[in-house]
């Protein structure tokens, strides 16, 4: 897999810091990761965030001249501003010019763009925003949705599982993901209506290694590899996870001992606070991956800088080259039309866009 240069098209007017810290992260990813930026935004503030670096060939900046701000409604926005940097971003996918869409902008406005531009896979009711979280173990849990979809039904939940089982076997190397419904209690009968009725199609869903229940206090266990809630459950869950670890890397530089013999010992920790914050920082996973459209697309954090940016593009890139699009889709066709290698049309957004409902 991953035999072509993925081009990864970045939304350079998204975000708080944009486009100084995209640029900047984009051209750590143009140097240093096995793909070409091109950079989607008002190309006087592109080229003004470039003047200070050397540039590194392959690197191409798209012009446009509009955006979405944070304060629009996100499918008005992006109807009524077709030239906007989002949707050129995403016209450049479903055009098969490039393979991945980054965006640190309005998140509403990213997922909306994405389904009108390039639509849902095939056999996809909605579409879900997953994000990976650290756990106690060395293997890190996807929890989806953790935003898209306020409101779900119970086939919403079990399309969540399929995708999530996809990525976390193939992109982070799980060989049989185990699968968790995030719910009060471990017994089936535990819960709404909606996880009762989600229980027992996870449960018959041959396609999953589905093993129950998962309480609050088992989502970063490492017992699960992929955990399926609704999405304002997940997005509560995300955001509390995220303040958490913020809380303890602050906790950790404040009890570190001070003087000369702490600087001595600090010194000397360098390399394990190094790897506690790369596990902890929600910065060092870049983002979140919206599953379901015909296109890889990943949501980063509206306050992202340059790492947050490259770490962003890094897992599009994997994602990408791990033909995760068409794997999802060969879960719901046939077995003659599915390829082997999970490699499709869509890998490139080969479907049409239809409406947001």
């Amino acid at each position: 897999m991953g035999s072509t240069r993925a081009r990864i098209a970045v939304d350079a007017m998204g975000g708080d810091f944009a486009p100084v810290e995209i640029v900047l992260g984009s051209l750590r990813a143009q140097a240093e990761l096995d793909a070409d930026i091109l950079l989607v935004g008002k190309p006087d503030q592109i080229q003004e965030a470039l003047k200070h670096h050397s540039v590194p060939p392959g690197l191409e900046i798209v012009p446009t001249e509009d955006m979405v701000e944070m304060h629009e409604e996100p499918l008005t926005a992006i109807r009524r501003k077709p030239n906007a940097s989002i949707n050129v971003a995403m016209d450049l996918v479903r055009q098969g010019r490039a393979d991945a869409v980054v965006s640190a902008g309005h998140s509403g406005a990213a997922m909306a763009a994405a389904l009108l531009r390039l639509g849902r896979l095939p056999g996809i009711d909605r579409p879900a925003i997953g994000a990976v979280l650290p756990t106690m173990t060395a293997k890190p849990v996807l929890i989806l949705d953790v935003g898209a979809n306020v409101d779900c039904r119970p086939k919403f939940l079990e399309q969540f599982a399929v995708m999530g089982s996809v990525y976390s076997k193939y992109v982070l190397g799980i060989p049989e993901p185990k699968v968790g419904l995030l719910n009060i209690g471990e017994e089936s009968s535990k819960g709404n209506d909606l996880a009762v009725r989600a229980h027992q199609m996870l449960q018959e869903n041959s396609r999953i290694a589905f093993i129950g229940n998962a309480e609050g206090r088992d989502v970063l266990s490492g017992d699960f590899d992929v955990v399926v809630c609704d999405g304002f459950v997940g997005n509560v869950l995300l955001k509390f996870a995220e303040a958490v670890g913020s809380v303890m890397l602050q906790i950790v530089r404040e009890e570190l001992p001070q003087g000369l013999n702490g600087k001595l010992g600090t010194a000397m920790l360098k390399p394990n606070l190094r790897r506690i914050k790369q596990r902890m920082d929600h910065a060092e996973h870049g983002g979140a991956l919206l599953l379901g459209v015909a296109g890889i697309c990943i949501i980063s954090h509206g306050s992202s800088q340059a790492p947050s940016i490259f770490n962003a593009i890094r897992m599009a890139k994997e994602a990408v080259d791990h033909g995760v699009l068409g794997r999802i889709r060969a879960q719901y066709e046939s077995p003659e039309l599915a390829v082997a290698d999970g490699q499709s049309s869509l890998s490139r957004g080969g479907e049409q866009p239809e409406s947001v409902e």
